[in-house]
């Protein structure tokens, strides 16, 4: 029976991508890996590595979409087949439609996910993460959201919110990885970049089921710029299938040999990020993220509800 690769991803530096008529070939260093043409359904190149022309089209013919993403799991761009292009009508929905209802449904379940991810965590492992006052301030917040009345309001306070999850997730991990709080490109500690990696297999994952529906993964509605809907459909799904995996991991397993820190940033080990794919396979689930997709772009087509899961 031959294994389906929903998405493959090609991460580090230093990785030759090359194809035949029927295989896709990934050889790094002394290691070669092969798969079926037919079965990678989106490649995910992350970093540094080269890839013929030949194998690109190799790989649009079979329908496959190519995601490149930088060395931290910043989002550049993608490759995708000819006929991939947005229905008309629903680009003018998505341009025209209100955004502001849909944000704060985003930006509520996120909030509403890190707080199950926190509270979960403080009854797992025994501990409290909360400082005084801070479990009644999301809460509030999460009622407060309702009611705002612009989208940079909703913004600024899922920016409030968010980072604040982040550094109480902070207490439950050890001071010598110097994660304290979730910090933007180029990541200096193992567990932001373990983070940014699993966002970079999530944000991929994501974009397939976006253009599928045929939605402008460009256009935003919680969070703005390149990549906009593709984070909106991530937002409230990071807690579940990327977070829960990398603080786990950071609480039983990492060691100094699993990363590197240089001057400017850390690099993950190749064994490491091995595992974080193995992992990430299992726990990105495709199946709620196609839901959420459907979800949204029947609302936005009908202009009704959407409810975000998480």
């Amino acid at each position: 029976m031959e294994t389906n690769y929903p998405w493959l991803s090609v991460s580090g530096f230093g990785s030759h991508i090359k194809s035949t008529q029927t295989k896709l070939i990934v050889q790094k260093k002394n290691s070669v890996e092969e798969y079926p043409l037919e079965s990678v359904k989106n490649l995910l190149i992350v970093g540094g590595h080269t890839i013929s022309s030949g194998t690109i089209t190799q790989l649009i013919k079979k329908g496959a979409i190519i995601s490149f993403f930088e060395p931290d799991g910043n989002p550049i761009g993608i490759i995708s087949p000819f006929g991939y292009h947005n229905d008309p009508e629903v680009y003018h929905a998505q341009q025209t439609g209100s955004r502001h209802r849909y944000a704060t449904v985003i930006a509520q379940g996120a909030l509403k996910s890190r707080l199950v991810a926190i509270n979960r965590l403080q009854e797992t492992q025994n501990v409290v993460l909360f400082y005084e006052g801070e479990s009644d301030f999301l809460h509030k917040s999460l009622e407060e959201m309702a009611y705002l009345i612009k989208l940079d309001e909703i913004r600024r306070l899922h920016r409030l919110t968010s980072d604040m999850y982040y550094e109480i997730m902070s207490r439950n991990t050890k001071p010598e990885f110097g994660f304290r709080r979730r910090t933007l490109r180029p990541q200096i500690d193992p567990i932001n970049a373990m983070l940014s990696f699993g966002y970079a297999m999530l944000f991929g994952n994501c974009c397939v089921s976006l253009i599928g529906a045929r939605l402008d993964p460009d256009i935003g509605l919680l969070h703005e710029g390149n990549g906009g809907l593709v984070n909106d459909i991530a937002e409230s799904m990071k807690s579940e299938m990327i977070d829960k995996v990398v603080f786990r991991i950071a609480r039983e397993s990492l060691i100094p040999e699993d990363y590197e820190l240089t001057n400017d940033r850390c690099m993950l080990s190749d064994e490491l990020i091995r595992n974080l794919i193995k992992t990430f396979h299992d726990t990105i689930n495709n199946n709620k993220i196609d839901e959420q997709v459907s979800n949204l772009s029947n609302a936005i087509r009908n202009n009704g509800e959407f409810k975000a899961l998480y």
